[in-house]
């Protein structure tokens, strides 16, 4: 399997774990990773400990066993912990190419080092993430954030918004369609046959039966019925505040959220530093370490890899689930 790994904002951690994770005995011997970055950046990096970059123009000539890299050309130096705007360019440029080989089949998945959503604004990107980009290259409209550590998989409705324009932005249509898209992920790429989706509220207490907000009743509670009557198995509106205490996720194969921070707070709380971001409903397989640059750590060589094995992982087990689906 041939993956794209984008090496994400150079001033960060992303290079960091990348070849660390790309060290691990953990990972498939039929793994052929592809880096997409300047070849002095990664040559410069005292974490190579004995890798062989194996320098390539592109993707096809890759091959196992190496670390092979698609070399990009680099403006200006990169210090760690301090982005400035030719560590924008070297994030950007690195996202595109990985992107865009995976896109054409070149290659069968992506996996995404974390970026800096605001150094890397620029021109080719005006979005608020990974997510939004890669939806608006793929002509996707409906997809989903899916954060995953084990069995736990959380999607929210709203991701980067202010929390003023939540509501109004929880349309029924919106909810439904977040809903169909989960489903859809969970028999696709995670093999569930007849997949359980716990469905938030947006007040607390769900709502209370209209005491502490309406949309439980006018908006959530209506997609609720409408994937029921699609023969989606999802269940709700539920309380937020008590679920994950409870215990409940164990008895769900996807939750969820309404918001970026109902749903984040608890996943980030319980699997903090081994969770994946996957974007589902894509045509294409992406995957992403759940942290972020991590600047105040950059370049001592202390940041943690586990997440960034696991989301190699993921885009593996992903790609074989679909290969059988297909």
């Amino acid at each position: 399997m041939r993956l794209s790994i984008s090496i994400g904002e150079p001033a960060g951690v992303g290079l960091e774990v990348t070849l660390k994770a790309l060290r691990s005995k953990d990972l498939p011997s039929s793994l052929i990773p592809i880096l997409y970055g300047p070849s002095e950046l990664i040559s410069s990096q005292s974490l190579l400990q004995g890798q062989e970059v194996h320098i390539i123009q592109e993707a096809t000539q890759a091959t196992a066993g190496r670390l092979n890299l698609v070399h990009l050309p680099m403006n200006g130096m990169v210090l760690s912990g301090k982005p400035d705007s030719d560590s924008g360019d070297t994030a950007f440029h690195s996202l595109e190419r990985a992107f865009a080989d995976v896109r054409n089949g070149i290659t069968d998945a992506l996996v995404t080092a974390p970026i800096d959503k605001k150094n890397i604004q620029r021109e080719g990107f005006h979005f608020p993430g990974h997510t939004e980009y890669l939806a608006e290259g793929t002509c996707t409209e409906d997809f989903l954030m899916l954060l995953i550590s084990g069995s736990l998989r959380v999607g929210v409705v709203t991701g980067h918004i202010p929390l003023k324009d939540i509501s109004k932005r929880l349309t029924q249509e919106a909810i439904l369609s977040k809903i169909r898209v989960l489903d859809q992920s969970l028999r696709r790429d995670f093999g569930i046959a007849n997949p359980r989706i716990a469905v938030f509220g947006l007040n607390p207490h769900a709502g209370d039966g209209g005491l502490l907000g309406q949309e439980e009743i006018e908006v959530i509670h209506p997609a609720i019925e409408a994937a029921e009557a699609d023969g989606i198995q999802a269940i709700g509106p539920l309380p937020a505040d008590g679920f994950f205490g409870s215990g409940a996720q164990k008895d769900f194969d996807g939750i969820l959220g309404m918001y970026h921070d109902q749903g984040l707070v608890p996943f980030k709380a319980l699997s903090f530093g081994s969770g994946v971001n996957f974007t589902a409903g894509l045509p294409i397989i992406r995957c992403s370490p759940d942290h972020g640059t991590a600047y105040d750590i950059a370049g001592k060589g202390e940041a943690d890899e586990r997440s960034m094995i696991e989301a190699i992982q993921m885009a593996c087990a992903i790609h074989e689930h679909r290969v059988k689906k297909a």
